[in-house]
Parts: C-alpha cells; sequence; structure tokens
C-alpha cells in the first residue's frame, strides 16, 4: 500500500534538532500539528493560553517552530495523554526544558510517561473509546500521533499497574477495538496507527513472559497454541504464551497461519496436554481441524491420551466441535489450561 503524502514536507531537521531546521528556521503550525496528530487550534490554544508556541519568525514575519520548541509542545503532549491538566502540564514541559523528560505531577521521577491512577473516561481524543480505563485515552493519543516512545511507556506501565491479563483485557484490547472500528470507517486511514500499536503492544506481551526455563526432569505435556490456516492475527494468543508463561507453564508457540499438515506433525511430535486454535474472521474457522486434532492419541495401548483442544477467537461463532471448549476471554483461557495441570 502506498501512503501518499498530505501538505507540505517540513525542512528536514539536523542531527540532534527534532523537529529544527538549517538556521532555526523551523516549522509551521500545520506542519507541526499533523506531525504530532493533534489540531492547529489545539497548538494555537496551548500558545494563547499557557505560552506553549513558536518562539522564531521568519524575515516576512510568520512564526516558526524551533526544534526547542518541538521538543516542549512533545512533552506537553505527553502530560496531556496520560490526564494530566492542561495547564499543569505546560508548566512542568516548560520547567523540564529541551531534552529532559517532563516531571509528571503526582508521579515518580522515573517514569515519566507512567499511566495515572486508575480510572474512567469517556473521552480519547481523536478515537472513540467510550467508557474505559484512563489509561486508554493516553494510549489511544499516543498512537496516533506514532509516538513510539510514549507507547512503550506506557504499555509497560499498564502491565506493571493491573497485571498482564488486566492490562490485555482492559488496556489494549479496548485501544485495539477503537483503533479498528475507526480505520473501518475512515477509508483505510489510521492504518499506521494500527500497525504501530499492535508491534508495540506484541513487543510488550512477550518482554512480559518469561524465559523458558530448562527442567531437570521431564517437564508434562505443553500448551500448544496455532492460529488455523490463514488466520494472520496472532496478538490474543500472545497474550496468552504470555500469561501462561507467567503462570510457570510449558508452552510452545507456533504463530500464525499454521498449515493443518504442520500443526498435526506438532501435535504427534509434543503430545501437548492441549492445544489452543485461534480464528479471528468465520470464514478462517476450521471444525474440521479441530475435530480432528480432538481426536488425536498417542501412549503405549491402555494408557493412550490426547490434547484438549480450546477454540478461541470470534471467528468460531457458536461452533463447539465435540470433544472441544470454548474459553471466553484470556482468564478463562488460563483457567481452563492451568487446571490442566497437577496442583503448584
Amino acid at each position: 500500500m502506498t501512503i501518499a503524502d498530505s501538505g507540505p514536507r517540513p525542512t528536514p531537521a539536523p542531527p540532534g534538532t527534532p523537529g529544527g531546521a538549517p538556521g532555526g528556521a523551523g516549522v509551521t503550525t500545520g506542519v507541526l500539528a499533523r506531525r504530532l496528530g493533534v489540531s492547529p487550534m489545539t497548538l494555537r490554544s496551548w500558545d494563547r493560553r499557557y505560552g506553549i508556541g513558536p518562539t522564531a519568525r521568519t524575515p516576512g514575519g510568520h512564526r516558526r517552530w524551533t526544534a526547542a520548541d518541538v521538543v516542549t509542545v512533545q512533552q506537553m503532549c505527553r502530560l496531556t495523554a496520560t490526564g494530566v491538566p492542561p495547564a499543569d502540564a505546560a508548566r512542568a514541559a516548560r520547567a523540564a526544558g529541551p531534552g529532559r523528560p517532563s516531571p509528571v505531577p503526582g508521579a515518580a521521577p522515573s517514569l515519566p510517561g507512567a499511566a495515572p491512577p486508575p480510572g474512567r473516561s469517556r473521552a480519547a481524543g481523536a478515537l472513540p473509546l467510550g467508557d474505559v480505563r484512563q489509561e486508554c485515552r493516553g494510549l489511544a493519543r499516543a498512537a496516533v500521533r506514532l509516538d513510539a516512545p510514549a507507547l512503550d511507556e506506557q504499555l509497560t506501565a499498564a502491565v506493571a499497574r493491573h497485571g498482564l491479563v488486566a492490562a490485555w483485557q482492559d488496556v489494549m484490547v479496548p485501544t485495539l477495538r477503537a483503533v479498528g472500528r475507526r480505520w473501518a470507517s475512515a477509508a483505510d486511514r489510521y492504518v499506521e496507527v494500527e500497525h504501530l500499536l499492535a508491534w508495540h503492544i506484541s513487543t510488550t506481551l512477550r518482554r512480559s513472559a518469561p524465559p523458558a526455563p530448562h527442567p531437570a526432569a521431564p517437564a508434562p505435556g505443553c500448551a500448544l497454541l496455532a492460529c488455523v490456516p490463514g488466520e494472520q492475527h496472532t496478538l490474543a494468543l500472545e497474550a496468552l504464551y504470555a500469561a501462561l508463561a507467567l503462570e510457570g507453564l510449558p508452552v510452545r508457540m507456533l504463530g500464525a497461519a499454521v498449515p493443518p499438515e504442520a500443526l498435526d506433525a506438532a501435535v504427534r511430535r509434543l503430545g501437548p496436554v492441549a492445544v489452543v486454535l485461534w480464528a479471528q474472521e468465520g470464514v478462517r474457522a476450521a471444525p474440521a481441524l479441530a475435530r480432528h486434532v480432538a481426536g488425536a492419541r498417542w501412549g503405549m495401548k491402555g494408557a493412550r491420551r490426547g490434547p484438549v483442544v480450546l477454540l478461541g477467537g470470534p471467528g468460531w461463532g457458536r461452533s463447539r466441535p465435540a470433544g472441544t471448549l470454548r474459553p471466553h476471554g484470556l482468564p478463562q483461557a488460563v483457567e481452563a489450561v492451568r487446571s490442566l495441570y497437577p496442583a503448584r
């Protein structure tokens, strides 16, 4: 897909001076607004009310944002995105100065982008989030701005504050759904927002999962996670992988679009206690494959066993082939898999 340019390009900034231009010419309010994902009216309002505005002028008298101005307004954006009132955010951004993170009022200095105390919010910048946790608003605004450092900080803070399962259900999923709704209603706009957000969520989930241990004795069969053939959506399986790993349970991830023969080979080689099959869309659901996996057996005669098959994702609808389970949500999936192992 080709992303068409919209509007004039700013003069490239020299190394170490984000947003600036040679000779300090700076950028216009319109260019900066597009870069930050806010409206020009918002920038003009911050200038008028809080003194966060452009400080340079062209020979013709037009105001321009210098590199230092851009750093200050970026800090302002990050603070307001996490719920800090604009007046307080402006004071903190001005006090910090270029090159240093703004102190969040009431927050630990080491986490300038940390999420605010739990709360509910009905506003989320340009994305229709509805009644969700306060952290979703900051995450949505950072995603719209394509602000990778803020996304990383806020996702890490959400997992640290709420735990991985709650962070997935109450922060990550609502924000992903909001971006998806806006993409579907905006003629392919926000595709880059969804891709960046999904990548950072994936990174956070993988970072949250501890490395697989090396057991001294043979471990019980693992949980095997796979997308059905043709299915590319893996984030929910990545969340389940991380949650099971945090429980200390053996788990293997095969990922997206696993061919039936490859899944069958993995099941027979690993002898898993559980197989989770994910289908995001109904057209991808494969009841025959689920029944085949549920019917797999191995071991000595008289002690043969097979896996418990769990069906994940909205693609399955109400379909539930015989011999399978249909957990609803990450906590239920974790509990279903955990119940298959001896008490720990």
